[in-house]
């Protein structure tokens, strides 16, 4: 029995696209949904690790983006919020030192805008703020703010020890 390679190879591309087409695609909340993934400490400087799924696409700021409600007096010209928490006498206590990041802009191209990936966030100047501490113990909450202005979960890193 002779194959006919286009009729085979037509066939097999038919297939593929049927199938592709009943593959569910990811269904994420359009409120950015993170994990705390990692903490590491580099001499002087620490990063800050996270995932992230977004459902409508819509995370992250340009440049540009400086019209209200993302202009420098907003609170939301940044998008990225860290709460910073010391070990006080056995007893998370949150300290009032806001540090904020503003997060390009990452939209995905097409017409599933859902997104799923990574953040790291390079935080300068770790541990040097901490030199008084008394017992030598932090952690950070982390939120995310999307462009409609969507608030994520809050989470937690580990605890953190401070040389």
């Amino acid at each position: 029995m002779e194959m006919n390679f286009p009729k085979v190879a037509l066939l097999l591309i038919g297939v593929v696209l049927v199938a592709s087409g009943c593959l569910e695609r990811e269904k994420f909340p359009v409120e950015p949904v993170i994990e705390f993934k990692s903490f590491e400490q580099f001499g002087d400087s620490a990063s800050l690790v996270f995932t992230f799924t977004d459902g409508d696409g819509d995370i992250g700021l340009d440049e540009s983006d400086r019209s209200s409600p993302f202009d420098t007096a907003s609170t939301f010209y940044n998008n990225l919020f860290l709460e910073y928490f010391e070990l006080q006498e056995g007893v998370w206590t949150p300290v009032d030192l806001p540090i904020r990041y503003r997060i390009k802009r990452i939209t995905p191209t097409g017409q599933n805008k859902a997104l799923e990936g990574e953040v790291a966030i390079a935080m300068q100047g770790f541990p040097a703020n901490f030199a008084l501490l008394d017992s030598g113990q932090v952690r950070y909450s982390i939120q995310l703010v999307d462009r409609e202005l969507h608030m994520s979960n809050v989470v937690q890193t580990r605890d953190i020890s401070v040389p």
